[in-house]
């Protein structure tokens, strides 16, 4: 499963870890991602996987 939120679309970003020596290696900072329960309309529940900077905006919004 990809590491990707399902309403924003945020993902990995990629960057480098620069040392004193100015030594750079690649590192990757993943998204805080949630999984969410959420009710369709025909009653049953799906878990989606959520951003939680995306989630505290859409309860901000509600």
């Amino acid at each position: 499963m990809a590491r990707r939120c399902i309403l924003s679309g945020k993902g990995p970003m990629v960057g480098n870890n620069v040392s004193h020596a100015n030594n750079k290696t690649k590192k990757r900072s993943l998204p805080n991602l949630r999984t969410l329960r959420v009710k369709l309309e025909d009653g049953t529940s799906r878990k989606i996987r959520i951003a939680a900077s995306t989630l505290r905006t859409m309860k901000k919004h509600s």
